[in-house]
């Protein structure tokens, strides 16, 4: 691939942008905002001017509701050898290009497993998808050359491709991305008319549970509008969930024997379904999950203790495999939890203790 026409420089599409540049591809930048393009060229992402000719590729990175229009207007105009979208739901966009009589023959639908809480040009990074799934959806009847340039483009960008049905990937995606941006939002909402008491003892448990719902709204509205129907239908089963959870805490509260024991099997019971989904989330580099153990370190919050702490690790021989950073509330220090594997927490522990660095036991 040698050229590239990049329509919609927002995250995603200015972060494929940097990683073609990155690799030597004459990139094109296009958006309806000019300003937005003429960011995304200032941070080296390409040129904000049209292409002289037929590009390799287009990569149409708009949100959900304008993919099928800008689509069909690339298609049309003959603006690429071939052309892929990245929006987050593949079906919608397909069925909508057939009903515009578009040829999809020169056309694969695409998504990147990747993104951040922030948005826009300015968020983007080359980095952004290296090591991340990236799904491709080819339809029946597409040309091969499409689909090698994807791969091309996902092998550029640092990405791991997985082929999957339009459908499908819908239904997976509003599982394990839709849904869980929703239930953040509304546990975050919770706290939005919290007593400020209450708020203060937020710890690290609230905080991961809420952090994606800092997302942008009007770009989940886009992306929600797109895949209603199986977002709903995860939804409603959570909901179930939640009613059944609400009784049997009820249960738990209630004066009849009978009564605190269905409640307790009931909490139990959703507990335990939770371990078992949580143990088929994907370890380390998509692997089967591993077992690791956790060596929590007192680190103050000043600057050097980060690199501080991991040079003394690898001066111990053991690798990192995990890490986060626990705050503790109204002091400038924390907790900084290293996840090892179990043979090498001795090790760590002993050679932390000689250089200075307290342990949580």
């Amino acid at each position: 691939m040698r050229s590239a026409l990049v329509i919609g420089t927002g995250l995603i599409g200015t972060s494929v942008a940097l990683a073609l540049r990155a690799r030597g591809v004459q990139v094109y930048l296009e958006d309806h905002d000019p300003t937005q393009a003429r960011t995304a060229a200032a941070l080296g992402a390409g040129v904000a001017e049209p292409p002289p000719g037929p590009v390799d590729l287009a990569v149409v990175a708009v949100p959900p509701a304008h993919v099928a229009d800008t689509l069909a207007g690339v298609l049309r105009r003959g603006a690429a050898r071939a052309c892929i979208d990245v929006a987050s739901v593949k079906g919608g966009p397909r069925r909508q290009l057939q009903e515009l009589g578009c040829d999809l023959s020169a056309y694969l639908g695409t998504h990147p497993m990747a993104g951040r809480e922030r948005s826009g040009p300015l968020a983007a990074t080359a980095d952004l998808f290296e090591g991340r799934p990236w799904v491709l959806t080819p339809s029946p009847g597409g040309d091969t050359e499409v689909l090698n340039l994807a791969l091309e483009l996902v092998a550029l960008c640092r990405a791991v491709p997985v082929v999957m049905d339009a459908d499908a990937h819908d239904r997976a995606v509003a599982l394990v991305s839709h849904t869980p941006q929703l239930v953040s939002s509304l546990v975050a909402a919770r706290l939005k008319d919290a007593d400020e008491t209450a708020v203060r003892l937020c710890g690290q448990g609230i905080r991961d549970v809420t952090r994606i719902a800092a997302s942008d709204p009007a770009m989940w509205l886009d992306i929600l509008s797109a895949n209603p129907g199986p977002v709903a239908d995860i939804l409603a089963a959570v909901a179930a969930d939640l009613d059944g959870t609400v009784r049997a805490l009820r249960g738990l509260e209630s004066a009849d024997e009978q009564q605190r024991t269905g409640g307790a099997e009931g909490i139990e019971d959703v507990l335990r379904r939770g371990n078992a989904g949580r143990e088929r989330v994907p370890g380390k580099h998509g692997a089967a999950p591993a077992a690791y153990e956790v060596v929590a370190v007192h680190i103050g919050d000043q600057p050097g203790e980060l690199a501080r702490i991991f040079a003394d690790a690898g001066r111990a021989g053991v690798n990192i495999e995990d890490v986060r950073i626990e705050h503790a509330t109204g002091q400038q220090a924390g907790f900084i939890q290293l996840t090892v594997e179990p043979g090498a927490v001795a090790q760590l522990t002993a050679e932390l203790r000689e250089r200075g660095w307290s342990i949580r036991r």
